[in-house]
């Protein structure tokens, strides 16, 4: 926050959400409590205005990917801020005039605006920030653009009800926002262009078709997109239903809406810091099952807590009296923790995606997603619109968006495994152990490497997870295989059985020919060289399969040493057998993973791989 490379970023994106949605929620506000207008009904006006406001996304993410990559992004952030500008002097006409038309007409050139902003955005941070940056940068973005959203919807809801200047009052602080982040846009760095020799293609359509091709080349990046476009669907429920649930579910007035989003925003700035504090610097997508977990949990709860609410009759709640009512602290909390569960839910797959996507197609990448997550939140309104009009209750709604999340989360995790293992390694390394990690700088963040460590436990290769920044293929003894459920779970995240030569030759070349295929994919590859789980706790011979591996492919190898595992419960310190004695070390063990410099291929043996990772064990 004190660097040219981040800080001006930051306050031009701040002051970009802050406007947009100190417009949008003013403009919401207008028509659900103050103007009557027969063709924009108060319980529809969020849905249609979130609608106008998501259309140009779809219609103009694909260009303006193309742009990104071409231009210098310093250069476009400053056209985009200025464009911004004149948007609002024709804002403020339309606030003065209370020309609604004119109004709906801003929310598309905003939503216009935020539609060239978006790829410049998250293309502009892998640019500046190192890989082991990127969650705590995204972290920092997230939790200003939703921090921006509740100063901007504050602002909305409490200037738009002073009488009769409210209007006017909303309409110069959109212009003063929109100069300012225009005089913050010319402090920002020089971003040279991705892909200079760029030929624009200018009609949306089939550029738009070639940017979800694009974003299909890497299965673990159009995963994550479709993942972040579900909590934008998600999101996109909540966020325009905020003055409906104020006024029809807890009889509040204007101030009381504007408290919901405050509780929301909140909410997913907390859950988005967490993600760096939670993730050790680096990408961990084991946060995202908990995220979804969460989202469902509470929005479950949230429709049992609106329908437990007393029947109110009486005037409309004031803000005093709103938090006093009884059940209301319930709603909020539950508000609440939807929203931090969304920001552990979505941080680290923003990350991800800049972590994986091709540099040279980054922001068309991030247009893509743009575009999904448009048409995920166009849908979203018009479903939430459809339910609604035919006699649903805003709490049945949240009851449904709970049920069906449990049943995508459900999908997203079985096909996309590396969530659900990551997550369990999470949980572990932050529950029964106590895990510390000591040289992470030397796991490369590309290429093809092969692992190799010492095999103390069951769970080795679930810690191991947990600690690499990049997914990671096993070469494992096959009769783990037939351990109850984590035989399960290796067979999930495609661990690779391997028998001696001797008892099964077949078994044994397919063994090496997958471990071959995955480095020649160039993706992590992990080894237990001893053969086998250490029955006293001492380093056993490595043995030499390794060294066939390298024949076929030469690539660096790292050692890494597990530390302290010996003598717990997946140890097989109990006379040659493991899982006998849950609490024979305790809860909360302390465990370390150590990792050594990478090797190269070349100066390669068993023998001194073995004494690299004794010199980490006794370091």
């Amino acid at each position: 926050m004190t660097q040219r490379r981040f800080a001006p970023f930051f306050w031009t994106q701040f002051l970009g959400a802050a406007n947009d949605n100190l417009f949008k929620f003013a403009f919401t506000v207008l028509v659900t409590y103050q103007l009557s207008v027969s063709w924009l009904p108060p319980a529809m006006a969020g849905l249609v205005i979130g609608a106008v406001f998501i259309l140009p996304f779809v219609l103009f993410s694909a260009t303006s990917g193309q742009l990104a990559d071409k231009f210098d992004k310093r250069a476009l952030m400053h056209g985009i801020k200025s464009f911004e500008v004149a948007i609002l002097v024709i804002g403020t006409y339309g606030l003065y005039a209370k020309a609604v038309p004119v109004m709906l007409g801003c929310i598309f050139l905003l939503g216009l605006h935020s539609t060239l902003f978006g790829p410049v955005k998250y293309a502009y941070l892998p640019e500046h920030l190192r890989p082991d940056e990127l969650t705590g940068g995204n972290g920092m973005v997230e939790m200003g653009t939703f921090v921006s959203i509740l100063l901007g919807n504050i602002l909305g809801g409490v200037l738009i009800a002073i009488p009769e200047v409210g209007a006017q009052y909303v309409a110069w602080g959109c212009l003063v926002f929109a100069i300012l982040g225009r005089l913050t846009a010319q402090a920002l760095p020089e971003t040279p262009a991705s892909d200079p020799s760029l030929r624009i293609n200018w009609n949306p359509f089939t550029e738009t078709w070639r940017n979800l091709q694009i974003a299909r080349e890497s299965l673990v990046v159009f995963r994550s997109l479709l993942g972040i476009s579900w909590m934008w669907f998600v999101g996109a429920v909540f966020l325009g239903n905020f003055p409906a649930i104020a006024k029809d579910v807890v009889h509040g007035n204007e101030q009381v809406a504007s408290l919901l989003l405050v509780v929301f925003s909140v909410g997913i700035a907390i859950g988005s810091l967490l993600c760096e504090t939670l993730s050790r610097r680096m990408v961990e997508i084991g946060l995202v099952p908990l995220g979804c977990l969460g989202m469902t949990v509470f929005s479950v709860d949230l429709y049992f807590a609106c329908t437990a609410l007393p029947v109110h009759t009486g005037a409309a709640f004031t803000l005093r009296e709103f938090v006093a009512a009884p059940g209301h602290a319930r709603v909020m909390l539950d508000l609440a923790l939807i929203a931090l569960s969304a920001g552990l839910y979505s941080v680290p797959m923003y990350a991800l995606i800049q972590l994986r996507a091709q540099p040279t197609h980054r922001a068309r990448i991030i247009a893509a997603n743009n575009i999904l997550n448009a048409l995920f939140m166009i849908a979203a309104s018009v479903i939430a619109g459809a339910m609604l009009s035919s006699g649903f209750t805003v709490p049945q709604l949240f009851l449904a968006i709970g049920i069906a999340n449990a049943v995508v989360g459900a999908y997203i995790f079985l096909v996309v495994p590396e969530y659900l293992l990551r997550f369990i390694a999470f949980v572990l390394s932050h529950t029964i152990y106590r895990l510390r990690l000591k040289g992470e700088q030397h796991i490369p963040t590309e290429g093809p490497v092969l692992l190799v460590c010492n095999h103390v436990s069951f769970i080795d290769a679930v810690l191991l997870m947990a600690v690499s920044p990049r997914p990671v293929r096993f070469i494992m003894d096959h009769r783990i295989f037939r351990v109850p459920v984590l035989g399960w779970l290796f067979k999930l995240v495609k661990a690779i059985p391997v028998a001696s030569q001797k008892e099964d030759p077949v078994a044994y070349a397919k063994a090496f020919e997958a471990a071959s295929q995955v480095l020649r994919e160039g993706d992590v590859l992990a080894i237990f060289p001893e053969g086998g789980i250490t029955r006293d706790g001492t380093l056993q011979p490595f043995k030499a399969g390794l060294m066939k591996i390298l024949e076929t492919d030469p690539v660096p190898v790292v050692p890494m040493a597990l530390k302290n595992l010996w003598g717990s419960f997946f140890s097989r310190a109990e006379g040659g057998t493991a899982m006998s004695r849950p609490f024979r070390r305790g809860l909360f063990s302390r465990v370390e993973v150590v990792v050594g410099e990478p090797v190269p291929p070349q100066q390669v043996s068993p023998e001194g791989l073995r004494q690299r990772v004794a010199a980490l064990l006794e370091g």
